[in-house]
């Protein structure tokens, strides 16, 4: 699952995310979603999160 739909994206999940240095590279980081920080429905580059331990960037993937 992709995530640039925000209804996918819950507090506690695990995900990937492209940091804003990483987007060149595509260097994906793994982390649970501690705060949502895009406000609409949906992002066609990710909805931005913040991870716990403080990073941020957007959900390239959805860990099950």
């Amino acid at each position: 699952m992709d995530g640039t739909k925000r209804n996918d994206i819950k507090v506690g999940k695990q995900v990937k995310v492209v940091q804003k240095q990483d987007q060149r590279s595509g260097k994906l980081t793994e982390g649970v979603v501690s705060k949502i920080l895009t406000n609409s429905q949906t992002h066609h580059h990710g909805i931005k999160v913040m991870l716990e331990g403080g990073i941020v960037g957007r959900v390239k993937e959805i860990i099950e």
